[in-house]
């Protein structure tokens, strides 16, 4: 409890009526004096006069006025009435000074009553005393007034309470008045963008509609352009198998001798048909992956002979001055995935490096990162050649597109080499990407699984798709179209199918449901899959959960930086059951998962678009 040092400023006995107006008085003249002006002022002296006047004819009745200065707190102004009897304050007093004044404090004892109100005083930086000074000297210099005189200081004071309070109603209604203009104007200002709101709406409605029409057809050109290139290169293969075959009977040691001229004449036509029946390969290869068509098939891979193998395909395509470095590789994991499509693609990588490296080295290295707790092969050439300008780089994975200049002046090729390579390293399940700088050479990097989930599974026995089906699966994506189309694919996969069209409840449903598995689609409205992979990670009660993504975007375009807890990701175009299955990691041979209160297979809504 804080000690409190008090000033006793005049002490003053309440017997007849007119001592009532002396207390009303001397408290004014107090107040003044010690800082309290205006509202508060008016408080105190009401308070002083109400309880004067409840407790006037109590026995021994008398007030004394005092500062007081607890310690650490601000000083107050208080008023000590006591009385002796058995008169007790009235409520409406007692109320009034708890209402009005910041300390009040009622206590009787043996017929001994003392009721104490304050208020506190505002700060001063004077000194200790100097306020109660001031007090004591406003009451020795106001000498004593008479009972009118006093009344007519009230009724002043009653007054300029009265105009005050008269000048902050006509400040109210000013303010309510411009309020309600205010609002007026918010009103007009909502109409209007309303409707503004709904004439852009008819706009995007009309612009949507145009934007499907133009999907549908850029998706019927695209189907047009990979027929032809699948027509073309099945018709062209033919007479180039024909033009070798003839060309390499003309050229065997038992057939009829040719003279030099001729010899090497057919040289020519041989080693020209093999490098067109290449190009056509490729080009039939591209039309494949464009159409769904060219799956890879999954075997245990040799590393260590598959680069032997391209170190002696190569050699002889390095120019006089170039260093072509193709590695060793000792002591890493297995290698589960395509050995012909990864052959192809760091054939093509390594083949367009040595075409543009006129003096240095082409450089394959192979590292082998853990992401997500399964391990990644990244395979990175770098060469020192002329390099590609950065405008230029995007550009160069657009099929048939050559850089113009220095870069393609007297080199053979078609411009399919790196979309290709990139096309098959995205069926591979990893990404293709490149770096390059104008006279500082150009890198390449290859990035896939170690293995690329499972070998898929035999689909020839009847029965094979059920033997990978999983429990219960969640796919969310907002094309309702596509869900429709991908059903027949997941009644395959999984027991049980939840569908979520409105990605903002998609974890709601996935913590409800507790599923298998989980399919997001990577461009949604907010939240897209981005956002929802990371909302999963971080929650513990769906951290564990398998996310596979699905997307339309070419896989080389897609951020996996921000995908390392997705199991893998999957174009939209041709799925199936093996491919998904390969994808969550479902074990054939592990028994049939059934969710606890299903039996049948099942499809379920949440969010649906209406």
């Amino acid at each position: 409890m804080s000690r409190t040092h008090s000033d006793s400023l005049c002490v003053l006995p309440l017997a007849v009526e007119r001592d009532g107006f002396e207390l009303r008085r001397r408290g004014q003249l107090v107040c003044r004096a010690l800082g309290l002006e205006g509202h508060e002022l008016v408080r105190v002296v009401t308070v002083l006069s109400e309880v004067g006047r409840d407790l006037l004819g109590a026995p021994g009745l008398r007030v004394d006025l005092h500062v007081a200065s607890p310690l650490r707190e601000a000083d107050l102004f208080r008023a000590r009435f006591t009385w002796s009897g058995p008169r007790v304050p009235g409520r409406d007093a007692l109320d009034a000074a708890e209402r009005l004044l910041d300390h009040c404090r009622y206590t009787a004892s043996s017929g001994e009553h003392a009721l104490t109100v304050g208020q506190r005083l505002p700060d001063s930086s004077g000194r200790p005393g100097e306020r109660a000074e001031r007090a004591r000297t406003a009451l020795l210099d106001s000498g004593d007034l008479s009972m009118g005189e006093e009344l007519r200081i009230q009724n002043r004071q009653l007054l300029q309470a009265l105009e005050e309070s008269r000048a902050q109603q006509e400040e109210l209604q000013r303010l309510n008045a411009e309020l309600e203009e205010t609002n007026k104007g918010v009103v007009a200002l909502y109409s209007e963008l309303s409707a503004e709101l709904e004439e852009t709406n008819t706009g995007v409605v009309a612009l949507y509609a145009e934007l499907e029409d133009k999907t549908r057809q850029l998706r019927l050109a695209s189907e047009a352009k990979t027929r032809f290139w699948a027509n073309v290169s099945h018709e062209l293969r033919a007479p180039v198998n024909s033009v070798i075959a003839l060309a390499r009977l003309l050229l065997a040691p038992d057939a009829d001798p040719l003279t030099e001229e001729q010899r090497q004449q057919m040289s020519l036509i041989a080693g020209s048909g093999s490098t067109l029946l290449a190009l056509v390969e490729e080009l039939l290869d591209v039309a494949k992956a464009e159409s769904g068509r060219l799956e890879p098939h999954l075997v245990p891979t040799d590393l260590r002979t598959l680069l032997h193998q391209l170190r002696g395909t190569l050699r002889n395509m390095a120019r006089d001055g170039v260093r072509l470095d193709i590695p060793d590789v000792e002591d890493v994991p297995e290698l589960v995935t395509d050995e012909v499509m990864l052959t192809r693609v760091l054939r093509n990588v390594l083949s367009n490096g040595l075409k543009f490296t006129t003096a240095g080295e082409v450089r394959l290295a192979v590292a082998v990162e853990d992401r997500a707790g399964r391990p990644w092969f990244v395979f990175t050439t770098t060469d020192t050649g002329i390099g590609i300008p950065q405008d230029q780089q995007d550009r160069v994975f657009e099929e048939f597109y050559q850089v113009l200049g220095t870069h393609q002046r007297g080199q053979p090729g078609t411009g399919l080499g790196l979309p290709y390579a990139r096309r098959l390293t995205s069926l591979l399940g990893g990404v293709l990407t490149l770096t390059s700088e104008p006279g500082a050479g150009t890198a390449v990097r290859v990035e896939i699984p170690a293995r690329h989930d499972l070998t898929a599974p035999d689909t020839s026995q009847p029965g094979a798709a059920d033997t990978v089906r999983t429990g219960s699966l969640v796919v969310v994506d907002d094309d309702t179209t596509f869900i429709e189309l991908l059903r027949p694919v997941l009644d395959r996969v999984a027991r049980k199918v939840t569908e979520v069209t409105v990605s903002s409840r998609a974890v709601d449903v996935i913590r409800a449901e507790r599923p298998d598995a989980v399919l997001i689609d990577l461009v949604m409205p907010a939240p897209d899959g981005y956002v929802l992979l990371q909302v999963l990670a971080r929650d513990p009660e769906t951290a564990h959960i398998p996310v596979v993504v699905l997307t339309s975007t070419d896989p080389g375009d897609v951020d996996r930086s921000r995908l390392t807890h997705a199991r893998a990701v999957l174009g939209k175009t041709h799925l199936t059951p093996e491919r998904i299955a390969l994808a969550l990691a479902i074990d054939p041979a592990g028994p049939v998962r059934t969710p606890p209160a299903e039996a049948g297979e099942q499809h379920t809504s949440a969010g649906a678009t209406p």
